[in-house]
């Protein structure tokens, strides 16, 4: 199966220049090109890429923009490809899969075409496994009351997790993490003494971790229950929670809930 891509760039040269990088690989289908951000956003909406390689300062619609406009629909993974370094933070945070300088380094683009794959796989994986569990809903009832539940699942959550930082490799026990923070495709693990950076997705990292335990009580923050030695109020609804540490963590109003569930 060939991954459906877009080139979105303001460069005639820079789209003719990636396009020859990606040739080697039979699996990316270039399905169009883009000079500007409207044109990408329309072609997004029509064509449905799976994944877009996005300038980022382009006229009138920059490439934050783009993703912005797509918001609204089930957005393809996005790649942004500039000259400029001081965007990687608003890329990463734009949850890009990653961030390429000009020119594109084969090595560095293979390796994000390598996660690229990654994140298809899941998220067909995901498809698959709804669309069984919509069948079974129809014409198996009774078999999906038999389903076990997630928590249930015997050895579903890592309870140790290898991290790859200042190359060295570091083996973590989760028990000793207190809180997580995102920054894009990048994590920074805190345990008690020492801080780590992993390079993940935030949605895949839940994945690994036991919900009972670890809870997302910020957009860009996890926290490990387990660590918490005292909720603080804040104004506006919000509030810190106060770890073994000594650090504190504010959970915004949105999450403010989920986490007074687990917290007594």
């Amino acid at each position: 199966m060939t991954i459906r891509t877009l080139i979105v760039d303001d460069e005639k040269l820079a789209i003719q220049g990636l396009q020859l990088r990606l040739e080697p690989y039979s699996d990316v289908e270039v399905i169009g090109t883009c000079a500007n951000g409207r044109e990408a956003i329309r072609a997004i909406k029509t064509e449905k890429p799976e994944l877009v390689f996005l300038d980022i300062q382009m006229p009138g619609f920059d490439g934050f923009s783009v993703v912005k406009g797509v918001m609204e629909i089930e957005p393809p993974l996005f790649v942004f490809v500039t000259a400029y370094e001081e965007h990687a933070i608003r890329a990463f945070e734009a949850n890009a899969v990653n961030y390429l300088m000009k020119p594109v380094d084969e090595d560095k683009l293979a390796d994000t075409l390598d996660r690229v794959r990654t994140r298809l796989a899941e998220k067909r994986s995901a498809e698959e496994a709804e669309k069984l569990k919509d069948v079974l809903a129809e014409v198996a009832p009774d078999a999906m009351e038999n389903l076990p539940a997630d928590e249930e699942s015997a050895g579903r959550y890592e309870r140790m997790i290898n991290i790859k930082d200042r190359g060295q490799i570091f083996r973590v026990d989760v028990d000793t993490i207190e809180h997580i923070e995102a920054a894009g495709d990048y994590m920074c693990i805190y345990t008690g003494d020492n801080s780590l950076i992993l390079r993940e997705t935030m949605k895949d990292l839940e994945r690994r971790l036991d919900p009972r335990v670890f809870q997302r009580v910020h957009r860009s923050t996890i926290v490990n229950l387990d660590q918490v030695r005292q909720v603080r109020p804040h104004t506006n609804g919000e509030c810190f929670l106060v770890l073994d540490s000594g650090a504190e963590v504010k959970v915004s109003r949105s999450y403010r809930d989920v986490v007074a569930r687990f917290v007594h």
